[in-house]
C-alpha cells in the first residue's frame, strides 16, 4: 500500500445502527432527526462518523449513546454499505449493526447537539430518510428477521423473561406471518432456547401463563 497514493485519501467510516423494537404487536425502528447539512431535518438511522481511535462496535455504541442516550444494548455487526457516492461530504463506507430492545426501559433522548427529534417509527410507517438508509434499514431488517429465527437475540426484548403467547405475537410481528398457537408453543419448548422461571404472568388480559427467560448460550439453530 502507498501511503501517499491520492485514491487513498478523503476516506471514512461511517457506523450506523437499525435499533428496533415492538410495541403491542407493532415492530418499530428507531430514528434520528439531523440537525446538520448534509440531509438537513432528515430522519434517519442512529449513527455517525467513525473515530479513528476506537472499534467499529465501540464507534456505533458511541453515537448510540450520544444521538438518544441509550446505552447497555447488544448490537451485531451485519454488512456493509460502500456505493462510491453515498455521502456528499467525502468517502464515506458504512458498517451496519442491529440490535432490538425494549423502548420502555429507555429514556430517549429527545434533542442534542447534532439531532432535532428522536423517535420511533413502525417499519411500514417509515418517512423519506437521508443518505442511503432506507436501503441500510431495508437489510437491516431482513437481517433481523434472519436473526430471531437462529439465535436467542430476542432476549434484549424481554430481559426478564417472557410468556410463549407474547413471544408468538413478536415472532409474528417481526416475521411479517401467522403461526398455529399449538404448533409454535411446542416448537419453542423443544428448541431448547427458552427455559422456565417458575412464575407466571398475564398476557392481554388472557389467564396467567407460564414465564420463560432465553437461555445465555445457545447453538444457532433454524427456528422456522
Amino acid at each position: 500500500m502507498d501511503v501517499k497514493n491520492k485514491l487513498y485519501k478523503n476516506q471514512g467510516i461511517h457506523v450506523i445502527t437499525a435499533l428496533f423494537t415492538v410495541e403491542q404487536g407493532v415492530t418499530k425502528v428507531l430514528l434520528i432527526k439531523r440537525k446538520n447539512e448534509p440531509f438537513l431535518g432528515d430522519w434517519v438511522l442512529t449513527g455517525g462518523a467513525l473515530y479513528n481511535n476506537e472499534d467499529l462496535e465501540e464507534g456505533a455504541l458511541r453515537e448510540l449513546e450520544e444521538k438518544t442516550g441509550i446505552t447497555g444494548v447488544e448490537i451485531k455487526q451485519f454488512k456493509a454499505f460502500g456505493k462510491v457516492h453515498r455521502s456528499p461530504i467525502m468517502r464515506m463506507v458504512a458498517v451496519g449493526f442491529v440490535g432490538i430492545i425494549d423502548s420502555k426501559r429507555v429514556n430517549l433522548l429527545r434533542e442534542t447537539k447534532n439531532t432535532s427529534n428522536a423517535d420511533w417509527f413502525p417499519i411500514n410507517k417509515i418517512p423519506p430518510l437521508g443518505f442511503d438508509h432506507e436501503e441500510i434499514l431495508h437489510d437491516a431488517l431482513l437481517e433481523l428477521q434472519k436473526q430471531i429465527v437462529k439465535s436467542n437475540i430476542l432476549k434484549s426484548l424481554f430481559p426478564d423473561g417472557v410468556t410463549i403467547p407474547e413471544l408468538q405475537k413478536t415472532y409474528e410481528a417481526i416475521l411479517n406471518k401467522k403461526f398455529d398457537r399449538r404448533n409454535f408453543r411446542k416448537k419453542m419448548l423443544n428448541l431448547d432456547l427458552i427455559e422456565d422461571t417458575n412464575t407466571s404472568d398475564k398476557f392481554v388480559g388472557h389467564k396467567p401463563a407460564k414465564v420463560y427467560k432465553f437461555k445465555n448460550k445457545i447453538e444457532d439453530k433454524d427456528i422456522f
